[in-house]
């Protein structure tokens, strides 16, 4: 069986997930923006044994604990798309703006493009490059369990921001056309800020993607 357990990290309450595989224990972690003990912590509950770290893409509430996890657990980090190649360079500069701890840069040991997959145990996910938030960002998506990882492309009732730099917002709304509005309405969504949600709710009832319909 495939479980997961979402930790909120960070003052922005950003939506770690710890998912992993019930016969093998292995797991992996996405998107580890910081609270690194409490990341710690529910690996240690579940006796997990942690495989990788898969980040959606290069913003700082979403990657500040990765460099640290990984080195202290002797896993690589996959991800994100080469294109958000940037925002890793920049993370002393996003901490200094968000006024988070010092966090030196980094570049994951394995970059994530569209079409690759990554494995939890016997589960695999599908990578979906979904640029618009930031021109790198990927989704994971495996649709027989049901579960979609999507960082910040789509919310429970909003989507993702633009006007970061790089940000496009009709990038974003072919990405959520084309890669997520094309799954079935069961599949369950893990957004990177808030609640868990399902396609068909959000095709059904989020004002910024009706139209898409």
């Amino acid at each position: 069986m495939l479980k997961f357990e979402i930790v909120p990290v960070t003052a922005f309450e950003q939506n770690c997930c710890l998912l992993w595989c019930s016969d093998s224990l292995e797991a992996i972690c996405t998107d580890p923006g910081g609270d690194i003990e409490r990341i710690r912590a529910v690996i240690q509950k579940h006796k997990l044994s942690l495989t990788r770290i898969v980040l959606t893409h290069g913003h700082l509430d979403h990657v500040g604990a990765a460099f640290e996890l990984a080195s202290s657990a002797a896993v690589p980090i996959y991800g994100p798309h080469p294109a958000d190649r940037f925002w890793l360079d920049a993370l002393s500069q996003q901490a200094a703006m968000f006024q988070f701890p010092a966090i030196q840069s980094f570049s994951p040991d394995h970059w994530l493009e569209e079409g690759m997959s990554i494995n939890v145990g016997q589960y695999v996910f599908e990578v979906r490059h979904c640029p618009g938030h930031t021109p790198g960002h990927i989704v994971l998506v495996n649709t027989e369990q049901q579960l979609a990882i999507v960082g910040d492309v789509l919310f429970n009732g909003g989507i993702g921001r633009v006007d970061f730099p790089k940000g496009d917002h009709k990038c974003l709304m072919d990405s959520i056309q084309s890669k997520l509005m094309t799954l079935d309405n069961e599949i369950r969504i893990i957004p990177g800020h808030g609640p868990m949600t399902t396609i068909g709710h959000e095709r059904a009832t989020n004002p910024y993607i009706r139209h898409l319909v």
